[in-house]
């Protein structure tokens, strides 16, 4: 139960960095830091390019693990003996 433990405490350690980092990214109202990047030179008229849909795609995966890895670890600290 330790190894498993371990693994998902580096997984939500390594998930937190890279998710705070993909909602960073992200375009709000005012650019944010995505302009840094270059994310503020794109402009569609449908909507969001492909590149933030492929971005909103990753946040979201990455949050999923996120959380898994946060349930994981409560259900862990609930029923370990």
């Amino acid at each position: 139960m330790d190894a498993v433990r371990i693994v998902l405490q580096v997984l939500l350690v390594l998930s937190s960095l890279v998710l705070t980092l993909f909602i960073l990214l992200h375009k709000g109202k005012g650019g944010g830091l995505s302009d840094m990047f270059g994310g503020g030179m794109s402009t569609s008229l449908g909507g969001s390019s492909v590149a933030e849909r492929n971005l909103d795609r990753f946040t979201v995966a990455v949050a999923l693990i996120w959380a898994t890895a946060i349930i994981g670890l409560g259900l862990l600290a609930r029923f370990a003996s």
